[in-house]
């Protein structure tokens, strides 16, 4: 009992909660996951072609890089697939919706 009391005034003290904690992420940050989905704000790299218009802060840090044509359409990156040790795939996603990076 006392251990439990004392790991708790310990998670009081230093303010972290029982709960999950969210992450933030960069705008076009490219996050391995392994799971086999993208997380909301994200889409995976599959070099599909988005709308600058729906997308202007991403077009701004990506550009035409990976293809469109910088006017109405630009293309997320087509990355090759990474495997683990056992030749399972891991999912590899774009970050669309987060931190706009400042520069140094």
């Amino acid at each position: 009992m006392k251990n439990f009391v004392r790991a708790a005034a310990v998670v009081a003290a230093v303010g972290w909660s029982s709960g999950a904690m969210a992450q933030q992420y960069y705008l076009s940050e490219i996050l391995t996951l392994g799971t086999n989905f993208c997380p909301v704000g994200t889409l995976p790299t599959n070099g599909a072609l988005l709308p600058i218009i729906q997308n202007t802060p991403l077009f701004s840090l990506i550009g035409t890089m990976y293809g469109g044509d910088g006017v109405t359409t630009f293309a997320l990156p087509n990355t090759k697939p990474i495997l683990t040790q056992n030749r399972a795939p891991l999912m590899q996603c774009i970050v669309t919706s987060g931190i706009f990076p400042s520069r140094p």
